[in-house]
């Protein structure tokens, strides 16, 4: 198809059955309309924008504002090009030339148009330029990245551009009018191509990214007004089409939603602390107090680590915490974030769940799964509730459906993840600005995580309460030099005479045969016995070396379950640490590490790092439920090989378990012990792309990678799965992580997710999960 004239109506988006026709200029001034909207000076949602990005002066915001005003008028202008209206009105396969983004930032490079921007001093051309570049995050300078700036993704010399189109003129008038310019300067009549004039715009495009990316590694008023100006259009962006695509009021959504009241403290204990209180104290049969640790948790201020003992209470201090922050400062949200997926879905269930359907919110990669499982079968908190609309509002709103809610049960990569342009993740950023952020288990971070922590930190203002259980000296001095305050627990005299109460009698034992015959011994004796390993191939064997032995059915749990079968597993395995009545046996891998309430008699564990082997211990003897006087046995062995460990963690272990020696122990020892036994570990240097890319983003790796699984469907759910798929339901249920070698190369569906591969269903068994043996 060849467009042989200008189209009368440029559009922004495609045309689809039954939509009506979005042109380019309707989409820049709606762009415009929600940053203004959105990022407002006078509402709270501009002021803790600003504050976030460490912009605090009248002069800074303003500027701010006006750039991000003029950014978001121009993110797009380059979809006035003949591949792209090609696109929207007669979709091929064939790829567009230049990604429209690229153009508009070429088009910001073109001198008569840079000369046109600099009559106004507080325009950062810079700032503007890589918020468009960079702002659907695909752009780079390295021609081999695929997202090369301007590089040309299929055969052509030539594409014809429609700069002199009425839409382009009207929004250059409503810059200049935005801007206080003068007159706006004419638009090349050539269509792009690499010579002139568009050869030169790219030369200077790149000599002005590559002096700019110097210019902000020690000017941080110019990477603030960058990242905040980058960020606020991507959310400007996102808001505009989505409001639009929905058929909702860009205005009135936004003053609905945005401009809420903000949070009270006294909603924070109507919606949260009573309802928990009332909730523990009917379990306990006592009056609930707040332990004098917890309340004074409240008054160490907004940036602070807390370290506290395995079940002393951490997450009722954060909510007090959350509390007094809501009485210093006006947030509208209270974000806990969590390690994992099990672990943010049990802070629903125990915590966030008490507040009303529409100010809740459990976020993370198969949430919608999860609450769909928890209507079937509710904890006290979500009973008779119905978190539809969460879901039904994130399908159609994509993050902005999450805008309205107050408090957030989330993995850590769902808010914090914008570092490494996580695009949802800068989605939900204004969320992230105006709120009480805890960070629950950073103990846990692999190292890409915590160097993360470390940047976020360090770059922007919020509200922060990071807490664990036990932290290597190393990972704590990080932390308070990111600015944190340490506030120990163990300072309350109550809670530092129960972590000083001898808890476990420490028996280290020869190895698997003698552990097996203590743990058999401890089960008939009608104890509770949790086993711990550090791989999923010695977790099943175990269990079914138990299982043998006793002829009955052990508990296993790790990774590579189905969810549907792994959410089974895990309710089973609380439910049977939880009573004392009866005998329970469990075999685990490090799942079992974090903020699971368990309560063991007998912990067998193989030899850990020192902080998982303190979070292990911390699974037995938990509530002193036998009495004061019971101490529960803790077996630890060698593993027969390091991994996925290294061998100086697991040296460094042993050094520690002999220093701790045998018999009788107490937290408060192993806590102190800690310190003296952790691995030496490169100090994080606070780079992150968000904050080093400049003109450019492409997204990066939040977490370390993991090399070895990939999410699978096993051949025997894929008629399910399809059928899910057809219906618009979930099928996360349905997937289960499986070692690489044993994804089946030969299996391919079109119909399938792309990221899911297929694995052998022969090999899965709903009690143990996937066997590669």
């Amino acid at each position: 198809m060849t467009i042989s004239a200008q189209p009368e109506v440029l559009l922004a988006k495609s045309l689809k059955p039954g939509a009506k026709e979005l042109s380019l200029e309707k989409h820049l001034r709606d762009t415009e309309q929600a940053a203004v909207e959105i990022f407002r000076l006078d509402g709270r949602w501009g002021q803790n924008w600003c504050h976030f990005f460490k912009l605090y002066s009248a002069e800074a915001q303003a500027r701010f504002l006006l750039n991000l005003r003029v950014a978001a008028l121009l993110h797009d202008i380059g979809k006035a090009n003949e591949d792209f209206y090609r696109a929207v009105t007669a979709p091929q396969l064939v790829p567009q030339m230049l990604r429209h983004e690229h153009l508009s930032a070429l088009l910001l490079c073109l001198p008569g148009v840079r000369h046109w921007l600099a009559h106004n001093t507080a325009l950062d051309l810079d700032v503007i330029t890589g918020a468009v570049l960079s702002h659907h995050l695909k752009a780079s300078l390295d021609k081999k990245s695929g997202w090369g700036w301007c590089q040309p993704r299929r055969l052509g010399k030539v594409l014809r551009l429609y700069l002199q189109h009425p839409e382009i003129n009207s929004t250059l008038e409503r810059i200049r009018e935005t801007a206080a310019l003068p007159e706006i300067p004419k638009m090349p009549n050539s269509p792009w191509s690499n010579q002139s004039p568009w050869a030169e715009a790219w030369e200077t495009g790149v000599k002005a990214a590559r002096y700019f990316g110097r210019e902000i590694r020690s000017n941080k008023e110019r990477l603030s007004l960058l990242l905040a100006v980058k960020a606020g259009v991507i959310a400007a962006d996102a808001a505009a089409s989505g409001l639009v695509r929905e058929g909702h009021s860009i205005g009135e959504w936004i003053g609905g939603v945005v401009h809420a009241p903000a949070i009270g403290s006294e909603d924070i204990a109507d919606a949260i602390l009573n309802p928990r209180a009332e909730q523990v104290a009917k379990r306990t049969g006592r009056c609930f107090e707040f332990r004098p640790f917890q309340e004074q948790a409240a008054r160490q201020g907004s940036r602070v680590m807390l370290l506290a003992a395995c079940a002393a209470g951490k997450t009722l201090a954060a909510w007090k915490w959350a509390e007094a922050q809501a009485k210093r400062r006006k947030i509208g949200k209270v974000i806990f974030l969590y390690p994992t997926r099990g672990t943010a879905t049990e802070g629903f269930r125990d915590y966030v769940g008490w507040a009303t359907e529409a100010d809740a919110a459990l976020v993370h990669g198969t949430s919608r799964y999860e609450l769909e499982a928890m209507a079937a079968n509710p904890s006290e908190a979500t009973e008779g509730k119905s978190f539809e609309k969460l879901t039904e509002d994130r399908e159609r709103l994509f993050a902005l459906g999450l805008w309205s809610r107050r408090y957030f049960s989330a993995t850590v990569d769902q808010f914090l993840g914008f570092i490494e342009h996580n695009y949802t993740a800068l989605c939900l950023l204004p969320l992230l600005a105006d709120s009480a952020v805890i960070i629950d288990e950073v103990h846990s971070f692999d190292r890409r995580m915590f160097d993360s922590l470390i940047a976020f930190l360090r770059n922007f203002d919020v509200p922060v309460l990071c807490m664990t259980a036990t932290l290597a000296c190393g990972r704590r001095e990080e932390l308070l030099g990111a600015g944190l305050k340490l506030y120990l627990a163990s300072e309350d005299a109550d809670l530092r005479k129960q972590e000083s109460h001898p808890r476990y009698s420490l028996v280290p034992v020869s190895g698997v045969d003698d552990a097996v015959g203590r743990a058999v011994t401890a089960y008939r004796n009608g104890e509770r016995v949790l086993w711990v390993v550090n791989t999923v191939k010695r977790c099943q064997a175990i269990a079914q070396l138990l299982g043998d032995e006793l002829k009955i059915g052990v508990l296993t749990y790790h990774s590579r379950f189905r969810l549907l079968d792994r959410q089974r597993v895990h309710a089973a395995t609380v439910a049977a640490f939880q009573q004392k009545d009866a005998p329970a046996v469990a075999v685990s891998t490090q799942v079992y590490e974090m903020s699971l309430d368990l309560d063991a008699d007998v912990l067998v564990s193989e030899v850990a790092p020192v902080s998982s082997l303190v979070q292990r211990f911390g699974r037995a003897n938990r509530h002193l439920a036998r009495g004061p006087d019971f101490r529960a046995r803790l077996h630890t062995y060698q593993p027969e090989s390091a991994l996925p460990y290294s061998k100086e963690e697991l040296q460094v272990a042993v050094a520690f378990l002999n220093q701790l020696g045998t018999g009788d122990v107490n937290q408060r020892v192993m806590a102190e012990m800690l310190e003296r036994h952790s691995v030496n570990e490169p100090q994080a240097d606070g780079s992150a792309r968000f904050l080093e890319s400049g003109y450019f983003a492409t997204r990066g790796a939040f977490r370390d990678a993991e090399e070895y699984t990939l999410p699978c469907v096993l051949t025997s759910d894929l008629a399910e799965v399809k059928a899910r798929l057809n219906a618009r339901k979930a099928y996360d249920g349905f997937v289960v992580g499986v070692p690489q070698k044993f994804v089946l190369k030969d299996e391919t569906r079109d119909w399938l997710p792309k990221y899911l591969g297929i694995a052998n269903g022969d090999l899965y068994d709903r009690d143990r999960g996937f066997l590669t043996e």
